[in-house]
């Protein structure tokens, strides 16, 4: 991609602004595998989310957010960059792994056992990208990032993509092996004995808005939840085993370890908006509740239990969650694993209470954020994404399209294969490269409209809407300079997938 890069330029100082005058504050709240069904408010009977429930509340509750990625890298990339993540590059979720690659490629060979070569990724965000962390210190924002990252260790952590804080400042991607301590993240992060990683992050975040709510600020909490491990409090796990027993085995929701840790997610949304609230900032801030990507429905991540005495406890064959009525779930190109949670409170812009079903893609959180703070967008930069704000304010459509990327395979987990989707109106084509006959892309068509749970392929009734759709994906791949899977010329249908 060609990028004109310029420096930012801050347009005005903000030292003298009263408060009435200051540019409104942006707390992110992003959660790590939260799925689009598993909020209460968004339709969870097990689960329990007041905090969460009360945002939707105060704000507006969008049902047509989606992710450009079914994994955290990628979909966190969009979100910082407003860029597309086949444009970055980044198509796996790899930023913490040793190796620094900033450019992707596909390579000409590949395992035999598979008919297709996807991609390498991009294993860092390259700092010369733009952010919308960078533009609003530009604009005089004090900016902290609380959580995970996972876009790359230094020097491609938050300090240096534009935030002035990061904690835990950390090269790991996750917990480590528990949410519990004790453990040591970074020379500057440890957690004590028994002390929940969760409630560590919320605390520290909480300090932030204490300590700069007399300026505007721009605060990204990135939990670590509700990714694996799966560990809960044991008093949490108790409580959902009860209501669980309660359901019959054949419930979409029923896993009391992920109940528990949605809880505790829960728990600190509403510790934050608490500390928001007691600091009178709250007439003056944005907050935004979100997910990276859809939920984890794959049993193989909830095999363990924290108990208060240390010792582990194996809970088998329960999916963490289901994302039902939306098919399949992360790291998959269904919906259930792009689309996600993502409520807006605007106080004084967005009326209290209301919903949406705008399409909104995660590369238009850069340029909603700028708007929103009264910032310039950076100039001689191709942005993919649009900003939201008439959106979300009047229900106005900025965005007819939307389109996702999964140039991967997931055989073990989940049968995905590489593929491509693009939404345009009520219908969703879905591209499988190469897996069609002589060795075409194969098409699945879909009317989200009257199914949403993508259950009837459409596409042998509609070949003038798949070859209108498919040219528009195509046509996309050229607008993002996407580096595309190859045909494998060592294919072999039957070799056997290496034994690990």
């Amino acid at each position: 991609m060609k990028l004109i890069l310029r420096s930012f330029i801050l347009l005005f100082s903000l030292s003298t602004l009263n408060a009435k005058e200051m540019p409104p504050n942006i707390v992110f709240i992003l959660a790590d595998d939260l799925g689009w069904a598993d909020p209460s408010c968004y339709g969870s009977t097990f689960h329990e989310t007041p905090h969460i429930d009360s945002l939707a509340k105060r704000g507006v509750k969008l049902s047509n957010f989606h992710s450009t990625s079914p994994v955290c890298s990628p979909a966190r990339a969009s979100l910082m960059t407003g860029l597309y993540a086949e444009r970055l590059g980044m198509t796996q979720p790899a930023c913490h792994i040793n190796l620094v690659s900033l450019k992707a490629h596909t390579p000409d060979k590949g395992w035999p056992h598979q008919k297709v070569i996807s991609p390498k990724s991009t294993t860092r965000l390259d700092t010369v990208f733009p952010t919308y962390a960078k533009v609003l210190k530009a604009q005089g924002y004090v900016t902290g990032h609380y959580g995970k990252w996972h876009l790359g260790h230094e020097p491609y952590t938050p300090l240096e993509h534009g935030f002035d804080v990061d904690v835990p400042h950390t090269k790991s991607h996750g917990p480590k092996g528990s949410y519990f301590g004790p453990k040591k993240y970074s020379d500057s992060f440890t957690l004590k004995k028994g002390e929940h990683l969760e409630d560590r992050m919320g605390q520290e975040a909480i300090e932030f808005i204490k300590e700069n709510k007399d300026r505007p600020f721009l605060l990204n909490y990135w939990a670590f939840s509700v990714h694996s491990p799966m560990f809960a409090k044991l008093d949490l796990l108790d409580k959902y085993r009860k209501k669980a027993a309660k359901l019959p085995t054949d419930a979409q929701q029923r896993n009391p370890i992920f109940a528990g840790m949605i809880e505790t997610f829960d728990d600190n949304v509403g510790l934050l908006l608490k500390a928001i609230d007691e600091a009178g900032i709250a007439d003056r801030t944005i907050i935004v509740l979100s997910s990276d990507n859809g939920g984890t429905i794959e049993s193989a991540y909830t095999h363990e239990a924290y108990w208060g005495n240390g010792t582990v406890e194996e809970i088998v064959d329960i999916p963490a969650t289901s994302n039902y009525p939306l098919k399949s779930g992360k790291g998959t190109i269904h919906d259930g694993g792009t689309a996600v949670p993502f409520i807006v409170v605007w106080p004084g812009k967005i009326k209290a209470g209301t919903k949406s079903d705008s399409y909104f893609s995660g590369v238009d959180v850069f340029p909603t954020f700028v708007e929103m703070a009264g910032a310039k967008m950076p100039t001689g930069v191709a942005i993919d994404g649009v900003s939201q704000v008439p959106a979300l304010i009047t229900g106005e459509e900025v965005r007819d399209t939307l389109y996702g990327y999964w140039p991967n395979y997931l055989v073990e987990r989940n049968g995905s294969i590489p593929s491509a989707w693009i939404r345009h109106g009520d219908y969703k084509l879905v591209s499988y490269f190469f897996d069609g006959k002589n060795n075409k892309h194969r098409y699945e068509l879909f009317d989200i409209k009257n199914d949403i749970g993508e259950n009837h392929n459409i596409a042998a009734q509609n070949p003038e809407r798949v070859a209108k759709l498919s040219a528009m994906l195509k046509q996309h791949f050229v607008e993002t300079e996407a580096v595309l899977p190859k045909l494998n010329p060592n294919y072999d249908p039957q070799a056997k997938a290496p034994q690990k």
